[in-house]
């Protein structure tokens, strides 16, 4: 076994570091998120933390891990006899983002069940992680539906499986761990409430600092049995204090004064729900007994607001997380409490994360509003017609995005197999019974019926006697299901002077940003490509981050001329790699522009030819028509008909014509 990298040994990170050490003092936090660009010791800390967990003591020969104190009365092992045990190490068990659900909460044996009436049940990775950490790399990359079932698990402390009828369930408490890279997507809301604490993670920009991580890095791969052993004191010191403040916990008072700051904080950042407030509460009470106090402080409040409320105050994907800390200071002061409860001052009780670091960290504040200045400028010359682009197209100072607003479902027509999601159908593992077929390899979705009818014609021949049905593993069908699935809507923006009026590119935005947002709640991939001036860029190449891409348009500049099969011939790359990359994935092409093609020999006969790629390829398309004015040359039109899609206006994107648009696309395609 490899010797983890020690926990102690982190160099800096301590807001990382401390909310861990409080989930391994009070599991009932509820976990960690922790969220930060790449290599910033994310997962070096999650595993450094197993090697610091206190052992337990386990039945012996439990796949479960049963407390022989207070073995799990439902365990599908037990009963258990008191008596014998053991002592070992907590597991850390990793989920791959590529695991199945009955790898994730173990697997019946249907065969067995139907043919023998038994439970066979082989745990999965819940059980494995039973009073102990299960850590999640890249948790934002995990299928919307097991991320679901690992959250259940966590809150109820329980793991069900059930099987057409038949029916596990077994313990499943542990400390959830999961990390994520904001620039390859984010979370659900919803499941971002789910994680008790948050944490911001970045590379510190002090070069004394990076000195010291790559010199100890460098110590470790060259001897990690002797660079831990250098650490084991330390090591050692906050393993204990991880006990004592375990001992401590149940003692630790939250008197009246904290939980009415507790409360009053809550409502002060408008946070959903109850969850908050409970979240904070058991924090707080974590962290006095980290301190070694057995009372709840005001700095207990505040470093527990830190961690619990900055990932519960996002109302959309394109809200930065953290908390204003003026008004958390001046609501902890409003609240005061009058029961012993102290102010910041806090004396020598200071909640860091043990040796080898210094106090716990605060998640950076609120960046101060972007604000644009000349969000509001009037219309440039030229606004009431078509303006026409110069010959050399001075750049513009970017516009600011319209407001979003709500559009209807653009669809990729046909019947896909790409990773689950909520825009187009496709057969998914999870959704309504279509049909049944043979498995191929394990068995996850029992078809009963066709299972039933495909064993009955050789019951004779098998010697059946009795009441039950002999089914041998031929016998066995495999449920198909529809669902819907996540698609790649990349965007092919025209940023030339023709589209630089100033209202009009705000509107362009604000149509792009609403796509974006319904993109994010479809749980598609994205990517963004631009033309201006004389060629064309992929602002953002495919990822599931929204985020992102909305930071790209937003510095979007415009002006110059319009090179149209230049953009459409750089998005055309865009796809052919990442088919390559991820072939069961379907693309929607959205082209955003007033169909104008300039500069270079024959431009419109270019952009015709490379349009008309897309339609060889059968890819869906739809044409954004910015084209504004009272003469309308209907290009963007004649761009949908090479495309093989369909055209739409800026104002027919807000309205409910959209549906229309939906079946105007599909119906093209059938034609097609």
């Amino acid at each position: 076994m490899s010797t983890p990298f020690p926990f102690t040994a982190v160099v800096g990170q301590d807001d990382l570091r401390l909310a861990l050490l409080l989930n391994a003092v009070s599991p009932a936090v509820g976990g960690v998120l922790v969220r930060g660009e790449k290599g910033t010791a994310k997962s070096t800390a999650v595993r450094a933390l197993s090697a610091l967990m206190p052992e337990v003591d386990v039945v012996s020969g439990c796949r479960f891990s049963c407390d022989p104190d207070s073995p799990d009365p439902g365990c599908p092992d037990g009963p258990h006899e008191p008596g014998a045990f053991a002592s070992r190490p907590a597991r850390m068990v990793e989920l791959p983002v590529g695991a199945s659900e009955d790898r994730l909460v173990g697997a019946l044996d249907i065969e067995r069940a139907l043919a023998e009436g038994v439970k066979a049940f082989e745990p999965g990775l819940l059980a494995d992680a039973h009073r102990g950490i299960l850590y999640v790399d890249e948790v934002n990359l995990l299928h919307d539906h097991l991320v679901d079932l690992l959250l259940d698990a966590a809150a109820m402390g329980a793991s069900y499986v059930e099987r057409e009828g038949v029916s596990v369930r077994h313990a499943a408490r542990f400390l959830l761990v999961g990390t994520m890279n904001p620039e390859e997507g984010e979370l659900r809301p919803q499941l971002l409430d789910r994680f008790g604490l948050t944490v911001e993670v970045a590379a510190s920009r002090e070069p004394d600092q990076r000195v010291e991580v790559v010199r100890r890095r460098l110590a470790y791969d060259d001897d990690p049995a002797g660079f831990a052993a250098r650490w084991a004191a330390e090591e050692a010191a906050v393993r204990a204090r991880i006990v004592a403040a375990r001992e401590l916990l149940p003692s630790v008072r939250l008197g009246d004064g904290a939980l009415r700051q507790i409360a009053a904080t809550c409502a002060a950042f408008e946070v959903d729900g109850m969850r908050a407030d409970i979240v904070m509460a058991r924090t707080a009470t974590a962290l006095a007994a980290w301190a070694g106090r057995a009372e709840v402080l005001a700095e207990d409040v505040r470093q527990a607001a830190l961690l619990a409320l900055p990932h519960r105050r996002r109302r959309n994907p394109f809200d930065a997380p953290g908390l204003d800390e003026d008004k958390l200071d001046e609501t902890l002061e409003e609240f005061g409490g009058s029961d012993g409860d102290g102010d910041d001052g806090g004396g020598d009780d200071d909640p860091d994360p043990g040796p080898g670091g210094g106090p716990g960290g605060q998640p950076e504040p609120d960046d101060a509003p972007q604000g644009d200045g000349d969000a509001a400028a009037r219309p440039e010359a030229g606004e009431g017609g078509e303006p026409q682009p110069s010959g050399g197209g001075g750049e513009q100072s970017p516009a600011r995005a319209a407001e979003p607003f709500r559009t209807k479902v653009l669809s990729v027509p046909g019947l896909g197999e790409g990773a689950a999601g909520r825009r187009s159908r496709a057969r998914t593992e999870h959704g309504r019974t279509t049909g049944a077929r043979r498995p191929r390899g394990a068995l996850t979705k029992l078809h009963l019926a066709a299972t039933v009818q495909a064993a009955a014609p050789h019951q004779r021949a098998r010697g059946r006697s009795g009441p039950g049905l002999v089914v041998r593993r031929d016998d066995l069908r495999q449920a198909t299901r529809e669902g819907r699935e996540g698609n790649l809507v990349l965007f092919v923006v025209d940023a030339s002077g023709s589209m630089a009026a100033r209202q009009r590119m705000s509107a362009v935005k604000g149509a792009v940003l609403s796509l974006l947002l319904d993109a994010y709640q479809r749980r598609d991939k994205v990517g963004l490509v631009t033309f201006r001036g004389s060629a064309a860029d992929v602002a953002l190449p495919p990822t599931s981050s929204v985020d992102a891409a909305a930071v790209r348009l937003e510095s979007l500049p415009t002006g110059g001329r319009t090179p149209l099969a230049a953009g459409l011939l750089r998005a055309h790359e865009v796809l052919r790699v990442e088919r390559l990359r991820d072939p069961a994935r379907r693309a929607l092409v959205v082209v955003v522009t007033d169909g104008r093609a300039t500069g270079g020999p024959e431009p419109v006969a270019l952009a015709g030819r490379a349009a008309r790629l897309f339609a060889a390829e059968g890819t869906a398309s739809v044409v954004v028509d910015c084209e504004s004015g009272p003469v309308r040359l209907g290009l963007a039109g004649r761009l949908a008909g090479e495309l093989g899609g369909t055209a739409v206006t800026l104002d027919e994107l807000r309205a409910d014509s959209i549906a229309g648009l939906v079946k105007d696309v599909q119906a093209t395609r059938r034609a097609a």
